[in-house]
């Protein structure tokens, strides 16, 4: 059976796939939803790594992204041995504090979405866990990757 072509809600997204494991079925018989947040975690620092800002550069800069406010709309369940893709797009930028990314898990098999995913981000200063202006770097590299809307969107 082939698979069904994704379609995802933004444009350009970064994808990260997953195998749903016997260990990540919780006693209802489905994928626990802590699992889907822990996949959102997983591509999102993916994405930023893809984007050249991993941890050395975190630490070097002394500033991190961290969540401020997380949203999560689990719309249909995934089981053991389905192939599962996350898309993720950063989707707003202050060029100050502030940053959203967004998320899109789907089953591969039918195309269908299992969960969207919102969070807000804010810059703080790793050493002392305080707000803080982004720094440059950040500000150029989230910014140039934060994705245009479709036109009909």
């Amino acid at each position: 059976m082939q698979d069904t072509p994704l379609n995802w809600d933004f444009p350009a997204p970064f994808t990260l796939g997953f195998s749903v494991q016997a260990e990540h079925i919780d006693f209802i018989g489905h994928v626990n939803n802590a699992v889907y947040v822990s996949w959102c975690q997983n591509a999102g620092w993916q994405h930023s790594l893809q984007l050249g800002l991993g941890l050395e550069e975190y630490q070097t800069l002394d500033a991190a992204m961290v969540i401020r406010r997380a949203n999560y709309d689990y719309i249909l369940s995934a089981y053991a041995g389905q192939e599962c893709v996350m898309a993720t797009w950063l989707t707003a930028n202050d060029h100050k504090l502030t940053m959203e990314r967004r998320f899109q898990l789907q089953r591969r098999s039918d195309g269908k979405t299992l969960l969207r995913g919102y969070w807000q981000l804010v810059c703080v200063r790793m050493s002392n866990g305080k707000p803080r202006r982004m720094p440059a770097e950040f500000d150029e590299t989230y910014g140039a990757a934060v994705i245009r809307p479709r036109a009909d969107d």
